[in-house]
């Protein structure tokens, strides 16, 4: 018997849950060319404005230059360049820890240290709104996956004194990525040290925004390696390059090196965007008032949702989510923005839970606040219009 992919696709548009791509023309900003209209963009990760930046752009050109395209295999090959290996030793400053090792994509980082760090006879235990890829982690590790309810330490502590064999590793987003709060992060640290078990916090929205010059969700709460061995992040989001890396001991890196298989067997990052990272690393490192902006937008922002009547989750960072429940609606929403020439995207199970879908609303200290009283206008007239 064949797939009948055809009906199961039309199920989709049915549910309200078919998915499509836009074609997007220049750079990254807080106003974006997509399937040929100027609109507003409040559907980006590019927290601090840095994707599109000339310096970082230069760096870039400067990496070709030097290094080529290509970086032309693994890093355990011949892949692993000066620059990854500078960017490595910067990031691990950044973060104030040992070592810190590279990863293609987040995604990667977040199967490569699971499925190597556990096995069959281990224990994880997960917040229930992780990203994919800490659930997908677990999964291919094999190991014994618990899910505990969402930022609950007791519910956490619960389950850790359940006593199990082998090892226990813990692992939540520092901000939830659909949520836009952050994770318990002291709780979390309390929790495994009571119950020897290890941390993981994966912090890729977190990097950049939080935390003294922008050092990530760890730092603002005032936690290093002791309490957390193993950081996560990215470097597509606030610092808009692409890639991402793991951060902890000496002992962890050199492990990951010989054990996680997303590493060993995947061509390593062109050598170029190392160097641009490395330039966007500095930049967001250097330049609090990207931080001050934003958080001044955000403030602004709520307090014009509350002024027109909208309700929208409890979150004090980039991601601001206006939960609508229904995909359809959520897709409503969406289009009409579109239609004024505002781009949100709609967030529909399985991104999020049954009944939650959403409006996931992003701020950049790119934007200035006329266009954030823009935003909150279309979404005034908006609310008039889907309630008539």
């Amino acid at each position: 018997m064949g797939f009948d992919l055809e009906s199961a696709l039309e199920r989709r548009r049915v549910d309200g849950l078919y998915r499509s791509r836009r074609v997007s023309d220049g750079p990254q900003g807080a106003e974006r060319v997509v399937d040929g209209r100027r609109l507003l963009n409040f559907s980006s990760n590019d927290y601090l404005g840095l994707a599109g930046d000339a310096r970082i752009a230069t760096a870039m050109k400067h990496g070709v230059d030097r290094y080529g395209v290509g970086s032309g295999a693994a890093h355990l090959i011949n892949g692993h360049s000066r620059a990854h290996h500078a960017l490595e030793e910067e990031l691990a400053e950044f973060t104030g820890r040992e070592r810190a090792l590279l990863f293609s994509t987040g995604y990667m980082a977040n199967l490569g240290v699971i499925a190597a760090l556990l096995g069959r006879g281990d224990s994880l235990y997960e917040d229930r709104l992780n990203h994919a890829s800490l659930i997908d982690g677990g999964l291919l590790s094999r190991a014994r996956l618990k899910r505990y309810a969402h930022a609950d330490i007791d519910a956490l502590q619960a389950l850790l004194a359940d006593a199990a064999d082998g090892s226990r590793l813990v692992v939540s987003d520092g901000v939830f990525s659909m949520d836009g709060d952050v994770a318990p992060v002291a709780g979390l640290a309390s929790a495994c040290h009571q119950h020897d078990a290890w941390l993981m916090i994966d912090d890729a929205h977190g990097l950049g925004v939080l935390g003294a010059q922008g050092r990530g969700s760890l730092n603002a709460a005032g936690l290093g390696q002791q309490e957390v061995p193993i950081l996560m992040a990215t470097l597509g989001k606030a610092l808009g390059t692409a890639g991402a890396f793991v951060a902890g001991s000496e002992a962890l890196i050199e492990t990951l090196i010989q054990q996680a298989r997303p590493y060993i067997y995947t061509t390593a990052m062109p050598p170029a965007i190392a160097e641009a990272s490395r330039t966007a690393l500095e930049i967001a490192r250097d330049e609090d008032w990207r931080r001050e902006r934003l958080q001044g937008l955000i403030a602004r922002f709520r307090h014009g949702a509350q002024q027109i009547g909208l309700t929208l989750m409890s979150s004090d960072t980039p991601i601001q989510p206006l939960l609508l429940g229904d995909s359809a609606l959520a897709n409503r929403w969406s289009e009409a923005l579109l239609r004024q020439g505002v781009l949100v995207s709609a967030i529909r199970p399985p991104t999020v839970p049954e009944g939650s879908a959403r409006l996931r609303i992003t701020l950049s200290a790119a934007h200035k606040p006329a266009q954030i009283d823009a935003l909150l206008s279309v979404l005034a007239e908006v609310l008039l219009e889907i309630d008539a």
